[in-house]
């Protein structure tokens, strides 16, 4: 479920009205939903309970302070891929021995920083990153945990910039040299300490079955290795997808629940049916990476509809919000519901929805059939809480929007919108 729905002709973010939130905030505008937020982790947690675990909410998802201090709150973890990460998670009162340190190209600042703020784990990516962190931590005299990244060469069936899992990805450790690599840093790498052992293959999974074949084909090695080298525990990645299409009745039914099946492949309960079975009696903690399931359905985007183009082939509705704010549709063909925040009549047309930048890849949409907003209405672009304002960009000198965290009937600007001096800041 979200907190998103329409009321009395509006729509709402839980108590508020975001009508009122674009006329006082201006747009384009990040709208969050806290209740969201601690609805999906707790039902994350809930999925696994019978197993010793941890959800570790992956911070590139979505890395505002206030949503860290949120999920902190809740008791997460925190999965990072850079050092800047840990410091935010640091900053939002996050615990950095709750906290896995990911990502194939950590530099010698980064390993420092996060040894001295005394992390959980590294997840490791190469033989020559665990030796390159065995260094690193003889140099400063301390003994670094990690934990290597196996590829378990299976398909994840989601787009190919985001399969993390087969052979050809660039992430991980090949299946077959796992075992071999784990004997020889036990024999040579007297600076590292082998706490556990990760997996990750990919993100917008929306079937169980990747999940339970990685599950079944990891699970060997990971209890021959806490046989062999005591590992603690293992960590099975994130990677559960969301509802895209038709974000806004998901918000209206119960989705993480077993009732969906029907209609869903892979639902929270589902999950956790097949998966604790085959690791409650492994005498493993399990840790969990999820970040898309956490914030991906928390956020919207707001935007204005500015002007409408009718050309010769197509009807253009350009908006203020650009690739810049929202680059998924450009960079992955990554759908999102697009709804006004006037609750629209039965009309609708063929239309493409476009932004200001200087780009033809700058869409939200193309040839969709969307209700027949005007100039000057505001529109949401559903399930934007993930993998939105994380990778925006100031393409075209345009400033950052600002992002708002609503939580029952309060408001609260959690990023200041971006001014032209903050623009230049630094040049």
């Amino acid at each position: 479920m979200h907190g998103f729905a329409y009321r009395n002709g509006s729509l709402f973010c839980e108590d508020v009205d975001l009508q009122s939130l674009a006329d006082e905030h201006g747009t384009p505008l990040y709208v969050y939903s806290a209740n969201t937020f601690r609805d999906h982790y707790r039902r994350l947690d809930a999925a696994l309970a019978g197993v010793d675990h941890e959800v570790a909410y992956a911070v590139k998802a979505n890395s505002n302070l206030s949503v860290l201090r949120l999920l902190a709150g809740e008791g997460a973890g925190f999965d990072i891929v850079s050092a800047g990460e840990l410091f935010r998670v640091i900053q939002a009162g996050g615990d950095p021995a709750k906290c896995t340190f990911a990502g194939v190209g950590k530099t010698r600042e980064e390993i420092e920083y996060a040894l001295k703020q005394g992390i959980y784990s590294f997840n490791v990516e190469s033989e020559a990153e665990l030796r390159f962190l065995d260094q690193v931590a003889g140099d400063l005299g301390v003994t670094a945990p990690a934990a290597v990244r196996v590829n378990p060469n299976v398909d994840a069936k989601t787009h190919k910039y985001i399969s993390t899992g087969k052979s050809e990805n660039k992430f991980g450790v090949d299946f077959e040299a796992i075992a071999e690599l784990y004997d020889r840093a036990a024999a040579e790498l007297p600076n590292i300490t082998l706490r556990g052992l990760q997996m990750h293959i990919g993100s917008q999974l929306t079937s169980i079955t990747p999940f339970v074949e990685a599950v079944e084909k990891v699970a060997p090695l990971a209890t021959a290795l806490k046989e062999k080298h005591g590992i603690e525990f293992w960590s099975i990645g994130g990677g559960i997808g969301i509802i895209y299409q038709d974000a806004l009745a998901a918000g209206s039914v119960d989705w993480w629940d077993a009732q969906s099946e029907q209609d869903r492949p892979l639902t929270l309960t589902r999950y956790g049916k097949e998966l604790v079975p085959r690791l409650k009696d492994l005498g493993l903690k399990i840790l969990l990476e999820p970040g898309r399931a956490i914030a991906g359905n928390a956020g919207v985007l707001l935007t204005r509809c500015l002007y409408e183009k009718q050309g010769s082939a197509k009807t253009f509705k350009i908006v203020d919000a650009g690739m810049g704010d929202l680059i998924r549709p450009a960079l992955y063909e990554g759908h999102h519901e697009i709804i006004p925040v006037k609750e629209p009549g039965e009309e609708r047309r063929a239309v493409d929805v476009v932004g200001p930048i200087c780009e033809s890849g700058d869409f939200f949409c193309q040839d969709r059939e969307l209700p027949d907003f005007q100039p000057g209405e505001v529109i949401a672009l559903m399930s934007a809480g993930a993998y939105g304002f994380v990778m925006a960009s100031n393409y075209n000198s345009r400033p950052f929007p600002a992002e708002i965290l609503v939580d029952g009937d309060k408001a609260t600007v959690v990023r200041k919108r971006q001014t032209f001096d903050d623009l230049i800041a630094g040049e």
